[in-house]
């Protein structure tokens, strides 16, 4: 069953669960409760996904050797799959109450936060649940073709950004974690989404560039515009959890050799300034990373491989987790006017690293001695796709667009090897999608349709 009853929202279930009720519970919860909830928890949703696929693309590494996560093992998903729905379960609600009230703006953005939902669960399972998924007729709904769903992406995008420019009965303040209400800079979001979305088609039948580069430019125009959630003392990153767990011998967060050699001067010619402020060091002030399946080896103490450590800008208790930022709109911006464009290309692609390195904080003197390296300022004439993917593989640090990128690419990433003790099922290639969760088999099997960690997404031929 996909849709199930939250204690928050109680949403439409009771009408489907209506047997020992709790008459001390809220059974019916307001569009501001609805926004907070779907504001905090789609963030999290984010990390959870990035937090799945960090060792897929050589992000981190497992400590132990032939870690299922490492390997590319078939995992059970069903919490994260249980947090998509749950999220997209209040925004369907959300939706109802907007409609009803003439509240455009809070349709608005339910519709560009179902959007993204959507989006991360589609990219991840392909055919999943949705036409079916929150009426509460079933039990049991029907999978939709990931391709569909796409089109039904693409027109909550364009509603949303229709209902943020209508007039509104009510007005969304602090009760969206996001951007406070800031309904300009929502609008921004939802054209970025576009972007990111559409880019995910290149190379399909439907694909735009044009239409790319047109939702670009009414989307984030800088670092400021970023989607983003930040995190309080009651409730601290979950980066940074990570990091503290690290630090008291809960082994995770290790750093992938792939990861600090794509920034050590090791795969490229530049060394990376931005290093430092993203990974931890040795003892012996040295970046080392773990080799994906092969584990620590024979460096057995924490202190001889890099790690995440606390206190950085993606693991401080009070950073953001980031949702769409100027920097990843820049690299698609360089990837979609790459063939008719390649001057605008070029300079979008200076701009994306320019933009991660100034939400790093990286010296001005860094930052101008990288971007004036022969082998990142190549010129327009010599600049090649693959720079724009390696660019945006650092830029979008942990994030799980990243594993989108790395599929569409064919995981050409420089020095990008298979990782020690692969899955054999997957006979010598790497991971093409998430198998579905036990949750689903165990519940809705007759519908939960037959695929290999090797079947491509719709997008991903």
């Amino acid at each position: 069953m996909i849709a199930v009853c939250l204690v928050l929202t109680a949403s439409a279930c009771e009408t489907f669960l209506d047997v020992n009720k709790n008459p001390n519970d809220p059974t019916d919860a307001p569009m501001s409760s609805l926004l907070t909830h779907a504001t905090y928890q789609t963030p999290l949703n984010v990390f959870r996904e990035g937090s799945a696929i960090s060792n897929y693309v050589q992000y981190l590494a497992s400590a132990n050797p032939a870690s299922g996560s490492d390997t590319m093992e078939p995992t059970n998903y069903s919490t994260l799959w249980f947090n998509l729905y749950n999220v997209m379960t209040d925004l369907n609600e959300m939706m109802l109450k907007a409609e009803e009230n003439g509240a455009k703006h809070y349709l608005g953005v339910a519709q560009v936060l179902m959007a993204l939902n959507l989006g991360m669960t589609v990219d991840f399972f392909g055919d999943v649940p949705f036409s079916e998924g929150f009426n509460f007729t079933t039990v049991t709904p029907s999978y939709d073709d990931d391709q569909s769903l796409y089109e039904n992406i693409n027109a909550l995008l364009t509603d949303g950004i229709a209902n943020l420019n209508a007039e509104s009965t009510f007005t969304i303040g602090e009760d969206d974690f996001i951007y406070q209400g800031d309904i300009e800079k929502w609008k921004m979001f939802a054209y970025a989404l576009q972007a990111r979305y559409m880019i995910h088609t290149k190379g399909t039948e439907g694909y735009n560039a044009s239409d790319v580069l047109a939702a670009i430019d009414n989307a984030f125009t800088s670092n400021a515009d970023d989607a983003q959630v930040f995190f309080f003392e009651q409730d601290i990153n979950p980066w940074s959890s990570v990091a503290l767990d690290n630090e008291n011998l809960l082994l995770g967060g290790w750093i992938s050799e792939q990861f600090v050699q794509a920034l050590d001067g090791t795969s490229y010619p530049a060394v990376d300034p931005r290093m430092e402020y993203m990974i931890g060091a040795t003892d012996d002030g040295e970046y080392v990373g773990t080799v994906n399946g092969a584990g620590r080896g024979n460096a057995p103490e924490q202190g001889a491989r890099s790690t995440l450590i606390t206190g950085q800008f993606y693991t401080s208790d009070l950073s953001p987790v980031l949702i769409a930022t100027y920097a990843e709109l820049k690299f698609i911006e360089a990837e979609a006017a790459f063939e008719t464009d390649k001057e605008r290309a070029y300079e979008a692609y200076l701009e994306g690293i320019e933009a991660h390195m100034d939400m790093l904080e990286v010296p001005e003197a860094d930052k101008n001695a990288y971007l004036a390296a022969p082998s990142v300022s190549m010129g327009a004439a010599s600049f090649t796709m693959d720079d724009i993917f390696k660019e945006k593989y650092v830029a979008l640090f942990l994030h799980p667009e990243t594993w989108n990128d790395a599929r569409r690419y064919d995981y050409g990433y420089k020095n990008m090897e298979l990782p020690a003790n692969l899955n054999p099922d997957l006979n010598g290639e790497f991971i093409r999608r998430m198998a579905y969760p036990d949750s689903e088999v165990s519940r809705n099997g007759a519908n939960v349709p037959s695929v290999t960690l090797l079947d491509r997404i719709w997008w991903d031929q």
